[in-house]
């Protein structure tokens, strides 16, 4: 069978490229101070204390008591949560230790590289798959191809590294990979070959980032001893590969004798999938704990978590 030749595509420059999202559009949290504290009690009152209204209540009451007993609170994410804006809001809760360690997947890497680099990423798939040019874009591709290959020569995950390199990029403040690496908060990269744009390139080692994919899924595993007895995770928008990710994570630990129960586990999209429904809120706290399943678009699903949680909005609420 004859092997096509990764050495003959044809690279687009980004400053040629159609992008559709700008951090000019992203959320902007500096006046969130401003607010006070009892108007968010009064608008958290809002919130009825039935069904989902509840159950949301009852997570962030879950989160603020695993921060308060430095238990771990895991933030999982696909890609769409970085290209709706929402970055501002996750470095935050990364400084006010609301999330303690992060998971996400390749193309959350990719975004984060280029609005880090270049403030803008996403592009217009429809038209640019049209002519093959989808997803080559020659800075993106060397860029990300070289944290893969740099992590696995130096034996770390792809995640720490990215936070290394990136930190260093223009608009580094933006950036969830720099600022968790700044904040000295562990971020893992898990990734399937074939599934992210890097790999149509010939700077693409499959082998570098299998090892440090897998440093880093090693990572995650040792990570979940803490979230036994009151940890949270949270899994927002990640359909298929976190899911899996987290479900092997898990039994891994407890093969091996770990307790990994009375957790609480949340999983917010847009629609609900089988995959989070089954290998996050379901199998892994049949055990002990509790797993709750929110559906609604991320751009206002997480700044009102993030708004109670800043705020140290806390109420008893009948579970």
């Amino acid at each position: 069978m004859d092997k096509i030749d990764l050495e003959k595509i044809k690279t687009v420059l980004i400053k040629n490229r159609v992008s559709k999202v700008s951090i000019k559009n992203f959320s902007r949290i500096k006046n969130v101070d401003r607010i006070s504290k009892n108007d968010i009690k009064y608008f958290f009152d809002f919130i009825p204390e039935i069904n989902y209204g509840k159950n949301f209540k009852n997570l962030v009451n879950s989160i603020l008591d695993a921060k308060k007993k430095q238990k771990s609170i895991i933030f999982m994410f696909g890609a769409h949560v970085i290209k709706c804006g929402l970055s501002p809001i996750i470095i935050s809760m990364i400084k006010n230790r609301y999330i303690t360690f992060l998971a996400t997947n390749g193309a959350s890497l990719i975004h984060d590289y280029e609005l880090c680099s270049f403030g803008k990423t996403s592009e217009n798939v429809d038209t640019a798959i049209q002519d093959g040019k989808f997803g080559v874009t020659e800075e993106t591709l060397g860029f990300v191809n070289r944290i893969a290959t740099d992590a696995s020569k130096n034996n770390i995950g792809i995640g720490e590294m990215a936070g290394k390199k990136m930190y260093k990029l223009k608009y580094n403040k933006i950036s969830v990979f720099s600022q968790a690496y700044i904040n000295n908060t562990p971020i893992t990269v898990h990734v399937a070959i074939g599934t992210d744009v890097v790999c149509q390139s010939k700077y693409y080692n499959g082998a570098d980032w299998g090892k440090s994919s897998y440093i880093d899924f090693l990572k995650l595993c040792a990570e979940l001893k803490n979230l036994n007895d009151g940890g949270v995770i949270l899994n927002f928008g990640s359909a298929v590969i976190l899911p899996e990710v987290f479900l092997k994570a898990i039994n891994i630990m407890r093969n091996l004798g770990y307790k990994v129960e009375n957790f609480t586990a949340a999983n917010f999209d847009m629609i609900s999938q089988y995959r989070p429904i089954t290998n996050i809120i379901s199998r892994p706290v049949a055990k002990g704990g509790i797993g709750y399943n929110f559906v609604g678009y991320h751009e206002l699903m997480l700044p009102l978590l993030y708004l109670f949680l800043c705020k140290n909005i806390k109420r008893k609420v009948e579970k």
